[in-house]
Formats: structure tokens, C-alpha cells, sequence
């Protein structure tokens, strides 16, 4: 359909009338508008038509044999794709309010009594055209101004994430030589939940988004070490009961640190699943981790999933008080604290993507401290 000096012209008209005499009278009168109309003896050649070339609006018989008007429109107002076409009714029935009414509430905009005059079949298909016209631009600008809230949305979230995520970088660096810590926590916390994801039990919660949000959070889980001193962090030898005590607070740290941008993003299921990660990623399913002490399925998920990716890669990396270790040797620590520190049902994710974190390990690994499987 086209626009002229304000009249819609060539616009695609579906007239259907059981009567030959009546479809060459409308269609002789839609061309002379500069319109297409397309003529149909019957509901069933109406309804095949539209549905293999969609109309601008439809000019509709309500007498016909077999399949009559009223039928006909309330198949194509139940079709998703010709629901919203506007149908105008034609009849010599439209004397009695009632054939109004039912017209109407089948989802016809206007109806044509016969006999019928030329400037009114004009002035009827022409509005209803342009209100077709206008309502389909107006869907066009909705939707053209919901992407752009959410492509807005997803920079602002972009930028806030990256600021985020230089301050967990920033804690990072100051105590992993390699520096590629951080980037390998989402990778293994994918690897450890689409294992579990198998699981009928844990299917419904780990869906896409979760894995998703999951891959992005587990990077945040020491964010909190920014907060803790050079000489706790960096200390190579064993630290006292105190130093440890003052360590344990990069939990806590971390997950007001994120908390404190949650106020900001109340409904951000990353931040918060990110805090979850950072204040829980050191509890034990036995209970005696830390910062509250809490078992089994109080921890959360994410925590406990994040909390295996954790070990594994810190015992596989050099840090200024111990050695890079063999993958065997994490592989034996992990099975070791299963249903101790670690979650059963973790545990076994990582025992069946074992190769698959030594492969991302051997990918990912840079700078000193590399040791093979």
C-alpha cells in the first residue's frame, strides 16, 4: 500500500460476494481508486485467498451458500497472522440492530448496506484504510521504541557491568600471578551446571537464563579481596587466626559492595545471584564454612556450584604461597570433600567434566606456573 496526496492507493482488497454481478460492480469501483481488488465467489475461496496473500482489508458478503460472512470473519479474526486485517461487511441484512451487533462483535469495523453508492464503498474503505494505516504505524513506532529501550538498557547495563567487573580484575591482580583466574570462574561454573542441568531435579532451575547469569556472576565471587590488606593477601606463609579472621571478611565485603548497586537495579537477577556467589562461595555443605555457617541446601546454588569452579582453579594456579598443582591432584581433592565442603550432586558434575575443565585449563592458562595433566 502507498500513500498519494493523502489517499491510500493500491491497496490489496479482498471482495468476496457469492453474486458475479456485485464482485465486477466493487471491483470496477476499487480500480477507479487506484486499488487491486481481489474477487471471491465463496468463504472457503476467501479464506484461501487471504491466507496465501494477506489482504489490506476485505470487503465481505454476509448471505452466501455454505460458508456464510460471519463464519468466514470469525476464522480470519481467529487467524494470528490475518486477525488484525479490517473487514467490512456487505449485506441487505443490515436493518435490524441486531445484524449490527453480531457484525460487530466478530471483529468487522464497518459495514456497506445494498444497495450501495460509490462515494460511500470510497469514503468507508478509504478511512478505514488510513486507520488501518495509522494503527500499523504506530505498532511500528512501539516497537521500533521498545528496541531502543532495551538496546539503551542492555549499554547502561554493558557499562555497569564492565566497571563491576574491573573491580573484581582490580582485587584479582593483586594476589593471581597469571591474572586469568577470574576469567576461567564462568566457564567451569557453565561446564559444572549443564551437568547438572541433565538432572531432572535440577533441569527446571537451571534453565539458559540461569546458566547464562551464572557464567556472567561467577567472576564477582572475590570481588571482595579489594577490601582486604597486601599484607593478609600476599602473606606466602600460613596466616595466623586473626589474619584468617580478617580474610574471611572479603565474603561479607564483596557481597555489600554488590549489594550497595542492587539498591540502584532492585530487579537485576545477575547482581543478585552475584551477592549469593560472593558471601556464600566459601560455605561447606557440612556447615563449617563461612561467613554464616550455613548446610547443605540453605547455600545457594550458584554459591555452591561457584564454589568447586573456585577450588579447582586455585589449586591448579601458583599463587605467592603455594605451587600450581597437576589436574589429578584437584580431580582427588575435589572427590575427597565431597558431601563435606562440597555439594554431593556438584561434585559429581565436576567428576564428569573432569576433561573438560583440564581442557579449558590448558587453553586458558598464561604465564608461569603451568604444569600438564
Amino acid at each position: 500500500m502507498t500513500v498519494f496526496d493523502d489517499v491510500l492507493v493500491g491497496a490489496s482488497i479482498l471482495v468476496v460476494d457469492d453474486t458475479v454481478a456485485n464482485l465486477e460492480l466493487l471491483s470496477e469501483l476499487l480500480r477507479s481508486r487506484g486499488h487491486e481488488p481481489r474477487p471471491a465467489l465463496n468463504g472457503e475461496a476467501a479464506l484461501a485467498a487471504a491466507h496465501a496473500e494477506p489482504p489490506d482489508l476485505v470487503l465481505l458478503d454476509v448471505d452466501m451458500p455454505g460458508m456464510d460472512g460471519y463464519e468466514v470473519c470469525a476464522r480470519l479474526k481467529a487467524d494470528a497472522v490475518l486477525k488484525d486485517i479490517p473487514v467490512i461487511f456487505i449485506s441487505a441484512l443490515f436493518t435490524q440492530a441486531e445484524d449490527k451487533v453480531k457484525a460487530f462483535s466478530l471483529g468487522a469495523v464497518d459495514y456497506l448496506t445494498k444497495p450501495f453508492q460509490a462515494e460511500e464503498v470510497f469514503a468507508r474503505v478509504d478511512a478505514h484504510l488510513r486507520l488501518h494505516r495509522l494503527q500499523l504505524a504506530q505498532e511500528q513506532y512501539a516497537h521500533g521504541l521498545e528496541d531502543l529501550v532495551q538496546t539503551k538498557v542492555a549499554e547502561l547495563l554493558d557499562a555497569q557491568l564492565a566497571t563491576i567487573y574491573a573491580l573484581a580484575k582490580l582485587a584479582e591482580r593483586r594476589d593471581d600471578i597469571t591474572g586469568r583466574h577470574l576469567d576461567r570462574a564462568g566457564p567451569y561454573s557453565r561446564l559444572l551446571a549443564e551437568a547438572m542441568g541433565r538432572d531432572a531435579r535440577y533441569a527446571p532451575i537451571l534453565t539458559d537464563y540461569y546458566v547464562e547469569n551464572l557464567e556472567r556472576a561467577a567472576p564477582l565471587h572475590d570481588i571482595g579481596k579489594v577490601g582486604i590488606p597486601d599484607s593478609i593477601l600476599l602473606k606466602p606463609g600460613r596466616l595466623s587466626a586473626e589474619e584468617f579472621e580478617h580474610m574471611k571478611r572479603h565474603t561479607t565485603l564483596g557481597a555489600d559492595t554488590l549489594g550497595a548497586v542492587l539498591v540502584q537495579y532492585p530487579g537485576n537477577s545477575f547482581l543478585r545471584m552475584g551477592i549469593d556467589i560472593a558471601r556464600s562461595h566459601h560455605e561447606r555443605w557440612d556447615g563449617t564454612g563461612y561467613p554464616e555457617g550455613l548446610a547443605a541446601e540453605d547455600i545457594p546454588l550458584a554459591a555452591r556450584l561457584v564454589a568447586v569452579a573456585d577450588v579447582y582453579d586455585a589449586i591448579r594456579s601458583e599463587r605467592s604461597y603455594k605451587p600450581a598443582m597437576p589436574h589429578a591432584a584437584a580431580c582427588e581433592a575435589i572427590s575427597a570433600a565431597r558431601g563435606t565442603q562440597f555439594d554431593p550432586a556438584v561434585a559429581d558434575a565436576f567428576a564428569a567434566q573432569g576433561d573438560a575443565f583440564a581442557a579449558l585449563m590448558a587453553t586458558e592458562r598464561e604465564g608461569p606456573g603451568a604444569v600438564s595433566q
